[in-house]
């Protein structure tokens, strides 16, 4: 390997430093699943050696270590050659398909996604990224990295613009069909660690996704989830319940549900940007004049492109394990990937582990304490 300067200090972790990774001289390693993606095999390599090429202009502090088919990937590098001197490539026999069930990869031997979170679990790198399979990146991820202490299930997380100007993160949106309450005070006091450390905001409000913002709305798990928030002292901005349409609004930061509502929603939210992008590219070539009003309009919708694009958005993350797991969209291209690079270098910047643990061990403490006696009267 070329020498990235001192990497991270070997030796036996505690539970809690697990997939913790110092750098020093200013060297951040990502470790990168160079086959992942909806697109045939052939193309990944090259999606995504641009992304590194794109990645390493914005940052030349990071360093990369790419996993897959070693001729493929070398073919894509010398398309880009910026990309030579800030990766290794790691051969690896197997590409996980996209049709290939979670435990079935989880049992597969030396495959790209599972080499390169061996990296992360290794210390090797800070973060893994990939555009593969998401079930078997996420059942992969769980075997080998295992679960932060006191997090019962891992939350994916992903992030959506909305008219405020920023974006909400939104989680779970896909990881678990269900969460009790405690499972959903998990995901708030994760989803707030995440949103901090992508966006820079210090305290990041916090909502759950409801029928309705009343008290006395919803099913039980989910008040009850509110009523914990409230009573464990755990750190968090939280503002109570919000409504689906509260997503593109940016009420909040953060916004809490369960995955299969969740992914739900992120689904209806893509297929709407869709529409709305192909309703108006077919009414600004309907005829001569919408043409003309299109080019003299041509800034502002390169602008309104650039705002609607889900590739700026790119890169959502497994919250909950002991390691630093990045997913990107299968469909990105090279600028959508890079975003998910970014996300994983910003992430592995950040403190947003302990940040965690602080709260969980808060959440856990709260539970355990006895609930207070009742006072009878005595007469």
């Amino acid at each position: 390997m070329r020498d990235y300067g001192p990497r991270a200090v070997a030796g036996p972790r505690s539970a809690a430093a697990r997939g913790a990774v110092r750098y020093m001289a200013e060297r951040l390693v990502l470790s990168i699943d160079g086959m992942g993606g909806d697109n045939a095999a052939r193309s990944a390599p090259e999606t995504v050696l641009q992304a590194i090429e794109i990645a390493s202009r914005r940052r030349p502090e990071l360093r990369f270590l790419v996993h897959g088919d070693e001729k493929l990937l070398n073919e894509a590098l010398n398309a880009h050659p910026a990309a030579h001197g800030v990766c290794e490539i790691r051969p690896a026999s197997t590409a996980i398909g996209m049709d290939v069930k979670p435990m079935q990869a989880a049992r597969l031997k030396d495959t790209s996604i599972g080499n390169a979170i061996d990296t992360v679990k290794s210390g090797e790198a800070a973060a893994v990224v990939s555009a593969g399979n998401t079930g078997a990146y996420m059942a992969i991820a769980m075997v080998r990295l295992r679960m932060m202490e006191g997090v019962h299930r891992p939350a994916l997380s992903a992030r959506w613009p909305a008219a405020s100007g920023g974006y909400v993160v939104l989680l779970d949106v896909g990881a678990n069909v269900t969460a009790d309450a405690e499972q959903l005070v998990e995901f708030a006091i994760m989803g707030e660690a995440f949103q901090r450390a992508v966006s820079g905001i210090e305290r990041p409000s916090v909502a759950f996704m409801n029928v309705g913002s009343e008290d006395q709305k919803g099913h039980e798990e989910i008040r009850a989830a509110a009523r914990l928030v409230r009573e464990s002292g755990v750190e968090i901005n939280f503002k109570g319940f919000v409504e689906g349409d509260d997503i593109a609004k940016g009420t909040v930061d953060v916004i809490v549900t369960d995955g299969f509502t969740g992914n739900i929603a992120l689904k209806t939210g893509e297929g709407t940007a869709r529409l709305v992008s192909q309703l108006l590219r077919e009414a600004l070539t309907g005829g001569i004049l919408a043409t003309i009003g299109a080019a003299i309009a041509y800034p502002a919708l390169k602008k309104l492109r650039a705002r609607m694009d889900p590739g700026a958005f790119n890169g959502a993350v497994f919250l909950g394990l002991n390691g630093l797991v990045v997913k990107s969209h299968g469909s990105a291209d090279g600028p959508g990937f890079a975003s998910a690079i970014d996300v994983a270098a910003r992430m592995a910047e950040s403190h947003y582990r302990d940040e965690i643990a602080r709260n969980i061990a808060r959440l856990a403490a709260a539970q355990a304490a006895p609930a207070p006696a009742v006072a009878r009267d005595a007469s």
